[in-house]
């Protein structure tokens, strides 16, 4: 709508050079729109999009597992590994003893499916 009121009872006082300066903005003014919406609308725009937010939402989640993992470690080598950074023997050798026979028991099983 234009920035001048006009109504049926309201004549409008503007001149033919205003009423064509008008005209023309507007169509400027339509025209970059449907630029926008053209560019907006292009495959290659929406696929770039997609593109964007799934890399975007790839990093957050990379983020929160490196973060959880890191946790975790640290949770783990604080069990081992006493604040001065000495080992814990006290924990280590039964957890040690644990894997060694974990380990024992798959090589004698996969051993006996073998044969």
């Amino acid at each position: 709508m234009s920035d001048t009121s006009s109504t049926s009872d309201t004549p409008d006082t503007r001149t033919s050079a205003q009423i064509e300066a008008d005209i023309k903005r507007r169509r400027e003014t339509l025209a970059e729109t449907l630029d926008e919406i053209g560019v907006r609308v292009h495959p290659k725009t929406i696929v770039g999009d997609a593109k964007a937010k799934l890399v975007s939402n790839v990093d957050h989640t990379l983020g929160r597992a490196y973060v959880g993992a890191n946790r975790l470690v640290s949770d783990v080598k604080g069990q081992f590994v006493s604040e001065e950074g000495a080992p814990r023997l006290a924990r280590i050798v039964p957890a040690a003893l644990v894997v060694v026979g974990v380990v024992g028991l798959l090589t004698v099983t996969s051993r006996r499916r073998k044969h």
